[in-house]
């Protein structure tokens, strides 16, 4: 609303708009007001998270098994309720960060409007207003400039570019940007959603869910399966109710649950439901982790897409530098007619000691404030003006100015083309470079009436100020370098400058790096690829170039991590595979990366990666550990269906002995240390190793279902008691070959992994010696002929489980061979 108060400020002829023009345009839709809502309501979340392909195949079968009322047989759907829960936090908070995600501070601003000066809130400024932009104030709209008394903008959150631009009247101002000096008046010609800081709001919102690796292998699994076990589920029901007699009798003795709970014992199996719940709790431990380390990980997902990073695209400010700026040396210019060194620094720090110093004015400051320097006696001073680009001083030891050296030589009497060659040459080296010029004091210049250069005066020193390098970085490209991952700096910096820094952190080693000027670039994409294969360091970048050079490496299958600080950098973010923002950056930009970097430190980033390529690698492990299960569970459903026996072993078996020598063996693994570089394959792997241990453990339990009954004279469809008898000896067979593929798996068995393997085998007997254990998982403690069954069955397995792993790794090896010899 707008405020009574009025404001003193210059007069203008302009009326500005009549309170009927404002409100014509609030109601046309043409204020300032922005929706603020993400793209995923919490109805979405919920539904995205429950009603998955996972969740209906387990629920499905845990329903069935409830239905016969044998609830101890369907303890494995909890897992439903946990593995939903950490999807829908994780995200509900992704939810929350993009719901706050905002370019533009919200706060009072001052219009000419009926002619006068009146303050309203941001979302009360409407198009065509005229509105003043203060020293110190945020642009809130797109606007053209009409007037200006000294406006300078700060648009380095918009463009990268870390120097302060100095505007004249026609200039074209945007949202975002944020006012350091002087004021003006401007017409506003884009509001809300149409303006510049909106736009990229509105893409940086766009809900984008992190491709996981993991995650598409473990959906992939599920699809398959889905197609497996509907008809495969009805076929076993089938077969099931014909081992007890058909339908009519199973229905009428209530045999059918029994049936149920079979068929359901085989679906069960090959739903790899503790590798889904695992994957998301190995990410959660790993983000829990680099949190330890100030590294908030945003998306849960983005802790495997670390392992899988190749490309990283630094941004300079806030990555490699720190954003401030360090004063390196001064030196002394040829010529300076005897002046002492010691009289220069002096007058530089008096030059520099202004009420209110700026950025290079702190950095000289702080420098020569270490070797002993203080504030001096100062006669007059004319501060630094971006307009005049220079200070002066006057003190006893004669009047010195500094500022831009191309000014200042402009202005003196006499040839100094050789001052201006040592200028290029260090400014080429990433310097920022400042001319001092003395005067000897003759009569004192009137600088308050007429503050001017002397063409008298005389350079005698340059100032050579730089971005402040940041002590990690060089270490830190060295790391990346040695693990084959290309760094590039892009920067809206000069691309000289850049390119000299990089050049001081060994951004591409011994070799020199490249340097390019973006504006050179083309911007067909396909064009755009070719050209970065031979690029190391990108200057004068705009914000959708940024994204354009994702997309580019995105052509040549790289995997992109895009490092940033600014508004500039937030599509660039959002479009790389893993955006990663300083804790110091803008709200938007950490609103929509995926990892954030609390502290700000650049060298968290090799931790960062290493912790990806730690769950990458044993997840790995993990997921061959389960997926034994599902190709067992597979073939034995299958034989059960062809051979019409009853299903070999229950439901809570596979709890039991799951739980033993699967799923917490597998928590283990999934968080022991791992550096293994990221391999592309993920999923052939894990099929390749998950087929000869699974077709084996097939092979012995439906031998032993076929075999055992009528060595042992057990009638297994007219006895319950023998039933029970095979089942008990299959689940002793099933825990056997489980741990023998735990011991391929945890490989190599030395140390802490033998130590495991050594105790769940342990656990595992002994849990059949303990009443309540043995009762509720139905285990039977094997003795007399039952226990020389059990070791003749075990024998057999043994024996076909290592047939099957090396006639596996002969045809492995003889796989490699073949390639080997075909380059």
């Amino acid at each position: 609303m707008e405020s009574a108060t009025t404001v003193a400020m210059p007069s203008i002829d302009e009326p500005g708009l009549s309170a009927r023009d404002v409100a014509e345009r609030q109601a046309d839709g043409h204020g300032n007001a922005m929706k603020t809502s993400s793209s995923r309501s919490i109805k979405d979340i919920i539904r995205a998270n429950v009603f998955t392909l996972f969740n209906g195949i387990i629920l499905g079968a845990m329903l069935l098994v409830l239905l016969t009322g044998s609830w101890k047989d369907a303890v494995f759907g909890f897992v439903i309720i946990v593995n939903t829960g950490i999807g829908i936090v994780t995200e509900l908070r992704s939810k929350r960060t993009l719901d706050k995600l905002s370019i533009l501070v919200a706060s009072d601003y001052l219009v000419h409007r009926d002619g006068g000066d009146v303050e309203v809130s941001h979302d009360a400024i409407v198009l065509d207003d005229l509105l003043w932009i203060r020293s110190g104030e945020q642009v809130p709209a797109d606007g053209t400039i009409i007037e200006t008394w000294g406006l300078e903008l700060d648009e380095s959150m918009l463009t990268g570019e870390s120097r302060t631009v100095r505007k004249k009247a026609g200039d074209e101002v945007y949202s975002g940007s944020t006012a350091v000096s002087g004021m003006a008046l401007i017409r506003v010609t884009a509001v809300g959603e149409h303006s510049y800081a909106a736009k990229i709001t509105a893409e940086a919102k766009v809900f984008k869910k992190t491709t996981s690796d993991l995650n598409k292998g473990i959906n992939t699994i599920l699809k398959v399966m889905t197609f497996v076990v509907v008809p495969l589920c009805v076929l076993l029901i089938w077969s099931q109710m014909r081992t007890v007699g058909g339908w009519s009798q199973a229905i009428a003795t209530g045999q059918w649950r029994q049936a149920v709970v079979s068929a359901v014992a085989g679906v069960v199996g090959m739903i790899p439901e503790g590798l889904v719940l695992l994957t998301s709790l190995n990410f959660a431990v790993a983000a829990m982790r680099l949190a330890r380390k100030n590294t908030l990980v945003q998306e849960l997902e983005s802790v495997e897409t670390l392992a899988r990073v190749d490309c990283l695209n630094l941004d300079k400010t806030g990555t490699i530098t720190d954003g401030g700026i360090a004063l390196n040396q001064v030196t002394m210019l040829a010529g300076a007619n005897g002046i002492a060194e010691h009289d220069v620094k002096q007058a530089l720090f008096d030059l520099s000691n202004e009420e209110q110093p700026n950025g290079t004015g702190k950095a000289v400051l702080e420098g020569l404030g270490r070797e002993g320097f203080s504030g001096g006696a100062v006669d007059a001073r004319v501060p630094f003006s971006s307009a005049r680009k220079w200070s002066a001083i006057v003190s006893d030891t004669g009047v010195w100015f500094m500022g831009a050296p191309e000014v200042i030589i402009s202005a003196l009497n006499g040839a100094y083309d050789h001052v201006l060659d040592m200028v290029n040459r260090n400014a080429n080296e990433g310097n920022r470079v400042l001319l001092i010029a003395h005067q000897s004091i003759g009569a004192a210049p009137d600088f308050e009436e007429n503050p001017r250069l002397d063409p008298a005066a005389e350079p005698v020193a340059l100032v050579l100020c730089s971005e402040r390098i940041r002590s990690d970085a060089e270490s830190t490209l060295a790391w990346f370098r040695e693990q084959g991952v290309r760094c590039r700096i892009i920067s809206g910096d000069n691309p000289v400058t850049v390119g000299a820094i990089a050049r001081k952190v060994r951004l591409t080693g011994e070799r020199e790096p490249v340097y390019m000027d973006a504006r050179e670039l083309p911007d067909d994409i396909d064009e755009l690829a070719d050209v970065l294969q031979n690029v190391d360091v990108l200057g004068r970048v705009l914000p959708n170039q940024k994204k354009a050079v994702v997309q580019a490496l995105h052509r040549d299958d790289h995997v992109v991590a895009m490092t940033g600080d600014g508004v500039n950098d937030a599509l660039a973010l959002k479009e790389a595979d893993l955006g990663i923002a300083m804790g110091n950056a803008a709200p938007a930009t950490k609103a929509i990366a995926q990892v954030v970097l609390v502290d700000s430190k650049f060298s968290h980033l090799p931790d960062v990666v290493a912790r990806g390529r730690q769950v990458m690698a044993n997840m790995e492990r993990v997921a061959s550990l389960f997926l034994v299960k599902t190709v067992y569970s597979a073939l034995i459903s299958l034989g059960v269906v062809l051979t019409q026996i009853p299903f070999p072993y229950l439901p809570r078996h596979i709890t039991y002995l799951g739980g033993l020598t699967i799923g917490v063996p597998a928590f283990i693994l999934a968080l022991a240390p791992n550096t293994r570089r990221y391999i592309p394959g993920f999923l052939g792997r894990v099929v390749r190793f998950a087929l000869p241990g699974g077709i084996a453990v097939a092979l012995s339990i439906l031998l032993s279902t076929w075999i055992l009954p009528g060595a042992m004279g057990w009638d297994i469809t007219g006895n319950p008691a023998d039933l029970a008898k095979l089942r008990a000896v299959n689940a002793i067979i099933l825990f056997v070959l489980g741990i023998l593929v735990l011991a391929r798996v945890a490989q190599p068995l030395t140390g802490w992994r033998g130590l495991m393997v050594l105790a769940f085998a342990a656990a595992g007997a002994l849990g059949m010696f303990i009443p309540f254990i043995r009762r509720f998982f139905a285990l039977i403690v094997p003795g007399g002929s039952m226990l020389v069954a059990v070791l003749i069955a075990l024998a057999i397995a043994a024996v076909i489980f290592f047939i099957c792993v090396g006639t596996a790794r002969m045809l492995a090896r003889r796989g490699k061979a073949g390639i080997a010899a075909g380059k």
